[in-house]
């Protein structure tokens, strides 16, 4: 590789047994692995994982107008045009959430470790923060606004994965919720 490419940390598993993955994480790339991969297969998968999350950068949007801009369109598909942010932008400082939002104040961060991982994952974690604009808590009400998300369970497993391989909490799910209660703790 290249002097200039990102720095590369590869995290193997004894648990994972077949998938590979990556994601950017500030500014580095994580690749996380089955610990029995050979170190000839470590390096193909590397650079093959690498070069999908570096492609999956270029197509994200970068800048936090553009994000502002994907909010607006998240909203009008999956809540109405309901949920109207006052600003949306990434953050370096987010190490033990994807995101967050401030309903009060209309504010939604992203964790800038989403910029490298599929659209879907970013989208998901996107429309997650716009849902808490509706409805701040994560009761049933909550997550019946995001059912009509189609990659919904996809961006779920993901984030799970990757939170898992590197010693995150998992996220909330809608199991984890009774029916009367309600919480403040944010996706």
């Amino acid at each position: 590789m290249e002097s200039s490419s990102p720095r590369v940390e590869v995290r193997r598993s004894t648990r994972r047994r077949r998938t590979v993955s990556a994601y950017r994480e500030g500014d580095r790339i994580v690749v996380l692995m089955p610990a029995r991969v050979s170190k000839r297969e470590e390096t193909r998968l590397v650079e093959e994982m690498v070069r999908k999350v570096l492609a999956q950068g270029a197509r994200r949007p970068r800048s936090d107008e553009d994000l502002m801009r994907r909010a607006g369109q998240l909203s009008q598909r999956y809540l109405g045009g309901l949920a109207h942010p006052v600003s949306v932008r990434w953050v370096g400082n987010q190490r033990s959430r994807w995101g967050s939002c401030t309903p009060a104040n209309g504010t939604i961060r992203l964790s800038d470790r989403l910029q490298g991982m599929p659209e879907y994952v970013s989208d998901y974690v996107l429309l997650h923060e716009l849902a808490h604009l509706l409805q701040p808590d994560h009761g049933k009400s909550f997550w019946a606004l995001l059912e009509g998300y189609p990659q919904l369970e996809r961006a779920r497993g993901y984030l799970e994965g990757v939170a898992f391989g590197s010693g995150m909490p998992p996220p909330e799910t809608p199991d984890d919720v009774d029916a009367d209660e309600s919480t403040e703790t944010l996706f």
